[in-house]
């Protein structure tokens, strides 16, 4: 199982953008374009996610991205861990937007 791991600031604007974490850390603030598969769904969802371009999966540090990239490498997918997860996507300013009405943070 590989996959790549990129910095935040790597991520390329207009990337699919799989976040995997769960319900509420996804209300409470998320990247406006990701989609949202939370990790347990994935298996059973993974036909949401697109074959024809790399896949940057991140979660709220990178433990559970990581897992997600191994296994979608592993199945066929072309994987790229987000190192730092969305806490380090809050850092370094990118862009978030909330499903709550309040402002976004990483919870």
């Amino acid at each position: 199982m590989s996959f790549s791991e990129v910095e935040v600031r790597d991520v390329p604007d207009g990337a699919f953008l799989l976040d995997v974490r769960e319900n509420d850390e996804w209300r409470a603030g998320h990247a406006p374009t990701a989609v949202h598969i939370p990790l347990g769904e994935l298996q059973a969802r993974v036909d949401e996610v697109p074959k024809d371009a790399p896949v940057y999966v991140v979660c709220r540090v990178g433990g559970r991205s990581a897992n997600a990239a191994a296994w979608l490498g592993h199945v066929g997918w072309d994987a790229v861990n987000v190192g730092g997860g969305m806490q380090a996507w809050e850092s370094a300013g990118r862009p978030m937007v909330s499903e709550s009405g309040q402002d976004p943070f990483v919870a």
